[in-house]
C-alpha cells in the first residue's frame, strides 16, 4: 500500500515537473537583459531546485571510458545473475588489443540502497593499474517473482561464485566497501575452512560493520532499538504492478533515501540552499558539482526484503559474525580458519555510519592470520564516503591499498 501511494504521488508530481520545466525554459528564452534580472534568476533557480527535489532519479552510468594511460575502457557483463551482474572494466590499447597481465580485483559494492556507480571514484583510481571487476546489484523491483527470493546467504553465495569465476587462472584480490564487508569476510572464511585453492590473495575491508558493538552509531542504535517485527511492519512494502518485480516484498529505495537524508538533514538543506544561490549568481561550476553529487546520491534501488531483514538481524542486532554465531547455508562461519589471505582494514575518523573500530574488529576475528599479513589504515579526517571517494581517497588511501596488494600478490604487475 505504501509503495502504491508513493507511485501515485510521483505520477501527480509529473504534471508539476512538466509545468515548471516549461516555465523555466520560457523565462530563459527572454532577451538577455530581461533574463539577467534578479527576479528571473531566482524563479528559474527555484524551479530547478524544486524539480530536483521532486523527480525520480534513474540509475547513473559509470562513464569511465579511458584510463590515465590513454587505454580505452569498455564495460562488459561477464556473469549475469538474477540479482547481480558482474561487470568487467576491460581495457584495450590503441591497437585494439586487450591489456592483460595486471592483478585482478573483485570490488564488491554495497547492496544498501545506492547503485554500484557510487564507487565510480573507487574504480577510476584502480583501473590504471589493475584489472577491475565490480558487482552491480540489480534493483529488486525489476527482478520478477519467478526468480525467487534473495537472502544474506544468497549474497554470500554470489560472492563465492564471483571469486571462483575470476580465480580460474590466478588468485585475485577482493575489496569490500561498507555493507559487504561482513558477507565478504564470511565468504572468504568459508573458502578457507574448505581449503579452497581459489581463495583470494588478499581482502580489503573498508568502512564496514564487522562488529557494530565496537563503536555504536545512530545507525546501530536505531537498528537495535526496534524489533525485527517493527522493521517488517514499517519499512517493508510490495512492489506495485507497473514494475517487472510486481508483488515482491522490498525495502523501497524512496524510504532508504529518506533515511539517508534524515541522518544529516542540516547538511542537505544547506547544500540545496547553496545550490540555489549558485544558480542565481551564475556559478555554473559549483552548480554542476552539486548536480553530479545528487544525481548519484538521489538514485536509489529497492532491496529484497529477505536480505534487508537478514542484515538487520544478523549484522546489526545480533552481530553474529563477531560473536561467532553466524551460520551460512547450514555451515558455521569461522574467520580463524583464514591463515594466508592478507587482510587490510580501512577506517575514517569521521565515519558516522561505520565508526572506527567496527571494521578493525576483523583483525581480532582472523586470529590465526600472521601479523605480517595484517595491515590497518586509519584516516583521521575521512568520513564514510571519503574512505572510497574524493581527494583523500585518490591521494592517500588508494596508493596505500595498491601497495598492500602489491606486497601480497603473486603477480609481477600489480
Amino acid at each position: 500500500m505504501l509503495y502504491a501511494y508513493h507511485e501515485q504521488l510521483h505520477t501527480l508530481s509529473k504534471n508539476m515537473l512538466y509545468w515548471t520545466d516549461a516555465a523555466s525554459k520560457m523565462l530563459s528564452y527572454f532577451d538577455q537583459g530581461s533574463s539577467k534580472l534578479l527576479v528571473n534568476n531566482q524563479i528559474v533557480a527555484g524551479f530547478e531546485v524544486f524539480n530536483r527535489l521532486v523527480r525520480q532519479y534513474e540509475k547513473p552510468a559509470f562513464n569511465l571510458t579511458q584510463t590515465a594511460e590513454n587505454l580505452t575502457v569498455t564495460e562488459k557483463i561477464i556473469s549475469s545473475k538474477a540479482f547481480c551482474h558482474l561487470i568487467h572494466f576491460e581495457r584495450t590499447n590503441p591497437a585494439g588489443e586487450i591489456v592483460k597481465g595486471r592483478a585482478k580485483i573483485l570490488l564488491v559494492s554495497p547492496m544498501s540502497g545506492h547503485h554500484a556507480t557510487l564507487l565510480r571514484d573507487t574504480v577510476k583510481a584502480l583501473i590504471d593499474t589493475h584489472d577491475v571487476y565490480v558487482t552491480d546489484w540489480q534493483n529488486a523491483r525489476e527482478v520478477p517473482m519467478s526468480e525467487g527470493s534473495f537472502s544474506f546467504d544468497d549474497y554470500v553465495s554470489y560472492v563465492l561464485q564471483f571469486i571462483q569465476i575470476l580465480s580460474e587462472q590466478e588468485r585475485i584480490h577482493v575489496m569490500a566497501v561498507c555493507q559487504p564487508t561482513v558477507p565478504v569476510l564470511a565468504a572468504i572464511s568459508l573458502m578457507s575452512q574448505n581449503n579452497n585453492p581459489l581463495r583470494p590473495l588478499s581482502m580489503t575491508l573498508m568502512g564496514g560493520p564487522i562488529d557494530v558493538r565496537a563503536a555504536p552509531t545512530d545507525v546501530t542504535r536505531f537498528a537495535t532499538k526496534h524489533s525485527l517485527q517493527w522493521f517488517k511492519n514499517h519499512v517493508i512494502s510490495q512492489v506495485p504492478y507497473n514494475y517487472a518485480g510486481a508483488g515482491r516484498q522490498v525495502y523501497p529505495g524512496f524510504l532508504q533515501h529518506m533515511a539517508f537524508v534524515s541522518m544529516n538533514p542540516g547538511r542537505h538543506w544547506n547544500a540545496h540552499l547553496d545550490f540555489f544561490h549558485h544558480l542565481v549568481e551564475g556559478d555554473q561550476s559549483s552548480a554542476d558539482s552539486h548536480r553530479r553529487f545528487y544525481d548519484e546520491y538521489n538514485a536509489v534501488a529497492d532491496l529484497p526484503a529477505e536480505f534487508y531483514l537478514d542484515t538487520i538481524e544478523k549484522v546489526f542486532q545480533n552481530a553474529d559474525l563477531a560473536r561467532g554465531t553466524l551460520v551460512v547455508a547450514g555451515v558455521k562461519v569461522d574467520p580463524s580458519a583464514i591463515t594466508d589471505v592478507a587482510l587490510l582494514t580501512v577506517e575514517g575518523g569521521r565515519d558516522d555510519i561505520s565508526a572506527p573500530e567496527q571494521t578493525t574488529a576483523a583483525h581480532i576475528l582472523c586470529s590465526a592470520l600472521p601479523q605480517e599479513k595484517q595491515t590497518k589504515l586509519f584516516m583521521e579526517t575521512a568520513g564514510h564516503y571519503g574512505v572510497f571517494s574524493g581527494s583523500l581517497w585518490r591521494k592517500s588511501i588508494a596508493p596505500e591499498i595498491k601497495k598492500f596488494m602489491a606486497a601480497h600478490s603473486n603477480n609481477e604487475l600489480v
